[in-house]
């Protein structure tokens, strides 16, 4: 028998630190290679972290909440020398263990070199819950993060099992019009509302007691929020292109109804059966559509030893903003200008499961060349959003309700909406900012104009 350490991994990002978010294992309990012993939080992701070895667990180095650094002992094991996979190499959870000498593996842990040899990893089995339903782990959590009970679900996988794309599709099933939703918070928000008096010291709602502030001071009035994991990268992006970039903002009021009956006709095709149709859809074509028509949106500054250079991109990697439990994403639907209407809507179906689990890779976080955020989601008119660092501009959609409207000189109820949009004034003029918008409205007026 043999103690081993367990040392927090590079998980492929680069990143130099992580906060162990929960632990899966507790002192004692036997795990398997490949087991999760515990989940972690980088700036861009959060990640399961498999065992590496197969053995009981020692010890917990590292408290949930903490923030650890790469390559920082967080776990031991108790393994027989025998049968352990070797302290410095683990099959990724994504893939099957490669053969020696190759393959995708976490690194940034282990005793210098590390072990050459890798074994296996198991096939992953299904799981029979008690009352029959066939789904892998990872599909139960999936399931589990998302509110849908396997037991209303169609299975389509061999043998019966739930695959996937089953549970992606019931869930998407279950809204009508929302894109990126409002995740389902828990009882507990962040929230600094003065504690009841009769409450112990800083456990009002559940939450825990205040750390002394930078000043020392601490009471029962005031909660201290560390920044760190995807806030901490938001705030310093933001901050970077808030006092880089002049912004501008643009907006204009349109009725959006013909829009909404495009949306109605598409959730009623038998080909968007299995695909989650919403205005975002018809939003993402027209800023595409737009774009193409004024590049310089699609554009980027770039600093140079010389001075500085527009870069224009002559393809759209589409951003789409994602309010996530984890915080603000911006993941981009690459060469979103190839695609077709379908293809774009199963795009936009994919970015939005992997945002909603917190699995967004920082790969598709990376490389956008203008982004749509649709505030309209939190019932939000207009705003004036800043443009996400590396890009030119950002459209913001907001919520579409009935309004009254002037039709050919008559007040009607019609599907009304106002888009958004900021701009860097280094790269684009007021003419080219106002002609884009309205390029854009006059698409979600009009959808036909798609049709070329």
């Amino acid at each position: 028998m043999s103690t081993q350490n367990f040392n927090l991994p590079d998980v492929g990002e680069g990143l130099t630190e992580a906060e162990i978010v929960a632990w899966k294992v507790a002192p004692g309990d036997t795990v398997a290679i490949n087991d999760v012993i515990c989940e972690i939080e980088t700036a861009k992701s959060l990640v399961e972290l498999p065992s590496p070895h197969a053995g009981v667990v020692g010890e917990l180095l590292a408290a949930e909440g903490a923030t650890v650094e790469v390559g920082s002992p967080i776990i031991t094991f108790v393994t027989d020398a025998r049968d352990d996979a070797g302290p410095g190499v683990i099959a990724t959870a994504e893939a099957p263990a490669p053969e020696e000498g190759g393959g995708s593996v976490l690194v940034g842990y282990g005793t210098g070199g590390g072990a050459t040899s890798r074994r296996k990893r198991p096939a992953e089995r299904p799981v029979r819950s008690s009352v029959g339903v066939i789904a892998k782990p990872p599909i139960r959590k999936l399931a589990r993060d998302l509110g849908v009970d396997l037991t209303t679900v169609t299975p389509t996988g061999a043998d019966g099992e739930v695959t996937r794309d089953d549970v992606m599709t019931h869930a998407q099933q279950a809204s009508v019009f929302r894109n990126i939703e409002t995740p389902e918070w828990g009882a507990v928000r962040e929230e600094t509302v003065p504690a009841p008096q009769s409450t112990p010291s800083g456990l009002a709602r559940g939450l825990s007691p205040a750390p002394a502030s930078a000043s020392g001071r601490s009471d029962d009035r005031t909660e201290s929020i560390p920044v760190k994991g995807v806030r901490k990268a938001t705030s310093s992006a933001m901050v970077q292109s808030a006092y880089s970039a002049p912004h501008v903002t643009v907006w204009k009021e349109i009725d959006a109804s013909r829009t909404m009956e495009l949306v109605k006709r598409l959730k009623a095709s038998p080909d968007y059966a299995d695909i989650r149709v919403s205005p975002l859809l018809i939003m993402a074509r027209a800023v595409i559509w737009a774009a193409r028509r004024t590049p310089m949106v699609n554009a980027a500054w770039i600093e140079t030893e010389g001075g500085a250079e527009i870069a224009v991109r002559h393809y759209v990697n589409l951003g789409i903003a994602a309010a996530t439990p984890r915080g603000l994403l911006v993941p981009n639907i690459k060469d979103a200008q190839d695609l077709s209407m379908k293809d774009l809507a199963r795009a936009l179906n994919r970015l939005t499961l992997t945002a909603r689990e917190g699995k967004t890779s920082p790969a598709d976080q990376q490389g956008g060349t203008i982004t749509i955020t649709n505030i309209g989601v939190f019932g939000m008119d207009a705003g004036t959003p800043i443009i996400n660092p590396g890009e030119a501009g950002i459209v913001a959609m907001g919520t579409i309700s009935q309004k009254p409207w002037v039709v050919d000189g008559e007040v009607r109820p019609r599907w009304v909406t106002t888009v958004a949009g900021s701009f860097d004034h280094r790269v684009i003029d007021g003419d080219g900012m106002s002609r884009f918008i309205a390029d854009v409205a006059s698409v979600l007026e009009e959808p036909a104009l798609l049709v070329e």
